[in-house]
């Protein structure tokens, strides 16, 4: 089969980090070109992989079988509805929107013009947390989760290139990092049925949820954690005791089984569970939290 030629939207450092990379070295894809909001930058990284930079972000959708999205989540929503309405299939973010609304008109899109979507939770594509998903899904019989993601990225003396994102500062660790703990517990908790939300420290934000298996989940978040005490984790616990979530590894590697489900997704026609559908209700999820946290509607 041809190769798909897949385009870069983005140009900061997710996408020189991890997107770039995994898009160049994959034997099925065609590196069709980079698009960024710095034109100088989008020329840059087009060069590092030897492709082309685009001026104009529908030259890039023209060129291109689908489209991969390295953006804040509020500029990748409109673009990746557009890319949709070229024939693009979509390689999309977490989270895809921090509006229901924009959410929901990229997966609107994406049905309507019957191309393949995958949202890009590290968890779910990661070498040893995606099958330990699949066994926890497969098992059942869960009682309570308990996650925490404290991140370190505000913290005082934080060197981290993500650090001086707009979008993480205005919208902080429920929407930057609560994504990758919800796209673990729905599929093994199920839906969520009932949210409650306490506010912690700066952007740190305590969740009970209610899943519509009669599980509980409880959940931490923060992007100001000290560093000495930065970590991630998830423990369930149930009819067989307690299990906890391995570690995960590369994120070059992890995006690379990504772009494997959309070419999978985009050859049969078949979803993908984690698809612009599932961003959505991601998006519905942190949007009624957020609501809550704030007393702002969502």
């Amino acid at each position: 089969m041809d190769k798909v030629r897949i385009g870069l939207l983005g140009t900061g450092p997710w996408a020189t980090r991890t997107h770039a990379p995994a898009l160049a070295a994959h034997p099925g894809v065609e590196f069709a070109g980079v698009w960024g909001r710095r034109p100088d930058a989008a020329a840059e990284l087009a060069a590092a992989y030897g492709t082309r930079a685009h001026e104009d972000v529908d030259a890039l959708f023209a060129a291109s079988d689908a489209v991969a999205c390295a953006l804040p989540p509020d500029v990748q929503a409109p673009l990746a509805a557009r890319a949709a309405a070229a024939g693009c299939h979509l390689l999309l973010d977490k989270p895809v929107a921090t509006t229901v609304a924009a959410a929901r008109e990229v997966a609107l899109a994406a049905e309507k013009a019957q191309v393949a979507s995958v949202v890009f939770c590290t968890l779910r594509f990661a070498g040893d947390t995606a099958p330990w998903i699949d066994e926890q899904v497969a098992a059942g019989g869960w009682f309570l989760a308990r996650g925490h993601w404290l991140g370190a990225l505000f913290s005082p003396g934080s060197t981290s290139a993500y650090a001086a994102s707009p979008w993480r500062r205005e919208k902080g660790a429920l929407w930057d990092v609560g994504p990758h703990l919800l796209s673990v517990l729905l599929p093994v908790l199920g839906d969520v049925t009932g949210i409650a939300v306490a506010t912690g420290p700066r952007d740190t934000r305590h969740l009970t949820l209610s899943h519509a298996s009669g599980a509980d989940s409880a959940l931490t978040v923060t992007l100001s954690a000290p560093e000495a005490a930065a970590e991630a984790g998830l423990t369930l616990f149930g009819e067989r005791g307690r299990v906890t979530m391995p570690r995960w590894g590369d994120a070059v590697a992890s995006y690379t089984t990504a772009v494997d489900a959309l070419l999978t997704a985009a050859r049969t026609g078949e979803p993908h569970a984690c698809d612009a559908r599932f961003g959505l209700r991601m998006t519905e999820v942190l949007a009624e939290a957020e609501a809550l946290a704030t007393g702002r509607p969502s």
